[in-house]
């Protein structure tokens, strides 16, 4: 059960990163997402974070096992009143859906319990 809550966060960091880090520069003014730096920036960090937790998952430890539950548990905490607050439609649902995946993995990764060897 905790591997599975590595390998779903790992679904959703590693590609958001890659999405963020290669933003095309086109579709950053239409959005008008000024700083693409900022942007590039957190594409970086999420897709490092991605890599990081599918090589935990390999060897799963009661330490990672509670940063990966708080990763997840605050991105969810951040993400879901922005969203309520903000946008409607598709886009709302997909934050919303990627929202119930981090939230069921950090769940996961809190009731996984000790690895047994």
């Amino acid at each position: 059960m905790l591997r599975a809550a590595y390998w779903l966060s790992a679904i959703i960091y590693l590609p958001l990163g890659l999405i963020l880090y290669f933003f095309p520069t086109s579709l950053s003014q239409l959005l008008s997402l000024s700083p693409l730096w900022l942007a590039r920036l957190s594409g970086a960090l999420l897709t490092a974070w991605g890599g990081l937790i599918i090589a935990a998952a390999f060897k799963p430890d009661s330490i990672t096992r509670y940063g990966l539950a708080t990763a997840n548990l605050l991105a969810v905490a951040t993400l879901v009143p922005a969203t309520l607050r903000g946008t409607v439609g598709a886009a709302s649902s997909a934050v919303l859906a990627v929202c119930g995946v981090l939230g069921v993995s950090g769940l996961l990764a809190l009731a996984g319990g000790e690895r047994r060897v």
